[in-house]
């Protein structure tokens, strides 16, 4: 949710430059089922320009609607969509609809706050009714200081809140540089991870051959910085050099990524392992148990896009918690 919402405020500040209103529109609650959770929003400005969604494109039409009345008189209000009437989606959504501006001073801060990896939260006052009422509105507090986005005060009156937390956005360590690494780095950046690409010198890449990278170091093996890999981190090694492989474990040994995933098959994973404990033979045993190799999921992948496709996969599932099976085949709802 945090790069989604980078991208709302991306383009809201580039918007106000320009001279174009904005509102936001956020899913703040759910009655049943719908294609997306509580905590989804989108952007609209007064050309009718959208970035962002809160549905599969059901509702979006009915969100630019009711948006109109926002810009006009600078109210916030509520919407509600029953999808059981007109869709069968077996879900009622209830959207918040207010106008959003972001100051240079808010804008500094958010920014600031994603370099240093702190969390976030977003704080929506609200009623479960359609209409136009006092109080309602979203706040964003970083470090215990709350921003707001219009002329919204919290009002003492009966209102639900929703409270949404905003980890550091999620970013995923390719080591390696062959072209696995760049469709796996174009993947990644898709799905709205930060991407770092790390390589050693001597592969002579520049960072417009990743696309989607963030970054591309290139440091010494002794000089690699784990400072910001954390528990909203996931790895993959993917170097095709065996010796390479082996000093960059040896670099990364007293790190805890979320994942650490390992290219190749499963003899090589072990060869790997034994000729770092040779090196490294007080390492700890934990730091072993979170290798994952070969990375990735069985879904007959061959091209790198789909090994892509794959690894992405596994790293969502270890994230989520989760153990990979056919939708038609899960008990319960999809989101349960």
């Amino acid at each position: 949710m945090t790069h989604e919402f980078k991208t709302l405020v991306e383009h809201a500040h580039k918007w106000q430059k320009e001279g174009k209103k904005s509102v936001l529109a956020s899913v703040v609650a759910l009655e049943g089922s719908s294609y997306r959770r509580p905590g989804v929003r989108m952007l609209i400005n007064e050309q009718g320009e959208a970035v962002g969604a809160v549905s599969g494109g059901c509702v979006e039409k009915e969100v630019h609607f009711q948006s109109l009345s926002v810009f006009k008189e600078g109210t916030s209000k509520m919407m509600t969509y029953d999808g059981t009437l007109r869709l069968g989606c077996e879900g009622i959504i209830y959207v918040l609809i207010e106008p959003f501006e972001v100051s240079d001073d808010f804008v500094r801060t958010f920014n600031a706050t994603l370099e240093l990896r702190s969390p976030m939260k977003i704080v929506s006052y609200y009623k479960k009714e359609f209409g136009v009422f006092e109080g309602i509105g979203t706040e964003i507090i970083i470090d215990n200081t709350p921003f707001t986005f219009n002329n919204f005060k919290k009002s003492d009156s009966d209102l639900i809140t929703f409270e949404q937390e905003l980890p550091p956005i999620f970013q995923l360590l390719i080591i390696g540089a062959e072209h696995d690494a760049v469709q796996l780095c174009k993947a990644a950046s898709n799905v709205g991870w930060q991407v770092t690409v790390m390589a050693s010198a001597d592969e002579q890449k520049t960072i417009d051959y990743f696309t989607g990278a963030h970054q591309l170091v290139t440091p010494l093996f002794d000089q690699i910085d784990t400072s910001k890999i954390d528990e909203q981190t996931a790895v993959v090694l993917m170097t095709h050099s065996f010796n390479k492989d082996v000093q960059y474990l040896s670099a990364l040994q007293n790190c805890t990524p979320a994942y650490f995933g390992l290219l190749g098959p499963k003899h090589r994973r072990e060869r790997l392992i034994n000729q770092f404990l040779e090196f490294n033979p007080e390492v700890d045993s934990d730091f072993i148990e979170i290798l994952r190799g070969p990375a990735g999921i069985n879904i007959g992948a061959e091209s790198a896009q789909e090994i892509a496709i794959s690894i992405i996969a596994e790293i969502l599932s270890v994230l989520r918690n989760q153990e990979p099976i056919v939708l038609k085949d899960k008990s319960g709802t999809i989101h349960a």
